[in-house]
């Protein structure tokens, strides 16, 4: 099928590409299955996305350290509330366990979620909010008597400067109490992107970037933050070991790197909030 997505929400074929490459490497981080499988349903020239299986192993890192925390907050919270915002052609709903008294919903903008209810089946447990993450009126729709888990990841850099503290605020004051787990670029990483493929191909723009997670409890009443990481630092421990020698090797001494360079060494966050 032909997918007739343009700007920030073609964007998402990225991540998808990148962990059908995970799933088909030698030594899969992530192993989602889904993945390959939409990839070939799916007609585009995936390639022209820069997409390249060394890039693809950060991807799945990162998506399972997003996986990780919603285990960790589920186990803690039996009976809660998921909120997955811009969650593209992501399985995260498939591939973490949760037990009957978790709702789930899947936000992302209508073509978005027209593209995903044509290649997904649909799940009684689960729902889908065809609506833009920033336009908060379909908050509405999402019960607020249990605790909350908000999940965004690869979505904050795509919003403009004033919409994603203004979203942010919003989730705040609809919900109770809960956590948000998002990530962030820092500005200079806003800028330095606009000559990369992922962007020439598909003409989406990043917009919102955050030099320190501690500026959003500034511009968000009641969000604080309860940890953070660095984006090259998200490989749990036991992930690490299990990456092929060389290439655990390399991306050591990258993040050494990074780490002594003040500017470079804050391209971008991991961040656990709470609220309520």
């Amino acid at each position: 099928m032909k997918v007739p997505l343009t700007g920030a929400a073609a964007t998402l074929l990225a991540p998808l590409y990148a962990r059908a490459l995970d799933a088909s490497s030698p030594h899969p981080m992530l192993a989602d299955s889904t993945a390959p499988e939409l990839v070939q349903k799916i007609e585009y020239d995936f390639g022209a996305l820069g997409m390249r299986p060394s890039n693809a192993v950060g991807v799945a890192l990162r998506a399972r350290f997003f996986d990780r925390r919603t285990r960790e907050f589920l186990t803690a919270h039996p009976n809660s509330t998921v909120l997955h915002l811009g969650c593209g052609l992501d399985n995260r709903v498939d591939r973490v366990e949760r037990g009957p008294g978790v709702r789930w919903f899947d936000v992302d903008q209508p073509e978005v979620i027209e593209v995903r209810e044509q290649l997904f089946s649909p799940r009684s447990d689960h729902r889908t909010i065809a609506a833009s993450v920033t336009e908060t009126d379909w908050l509405a729709e999402v019960p607020t008597d249990l605790p909350v888990l908000v999940i965004a990841e690869g979505l904050t850099m795509y919003l403009a400067a004033d919409e994603g503290p203004r979203m942010l605020r919003a989730l705040v004051e609809h919900f109770s109490e809960g956590e948000a787990v998002f990530d962030t670029y820092a500005r200079y990483a806003v800028r330095s992107t606009r000559s990369m493929a992922l962007f020439r191909k598909t003409g989406a723009r990043l917009a919102w970037g955050v030099d320190h997670p501690r500026e959003l409890e500034r511009e968000v009443p009641g969000l604080r933050l309860v940890k953070s990481v660095k984006a090259y630092h998200t490989a749990d421990p036991a992930d690490f070991r299990r990456l092929p020698f060389a290439l655990r090797t390399r991306m050591r001494v990258d993040a050494e790197v990074l780490a002594r360079l003040p500017v470079l060494g804050r391209v971008g966050h991991l961040s656990r909030y709470a609220f309520g």
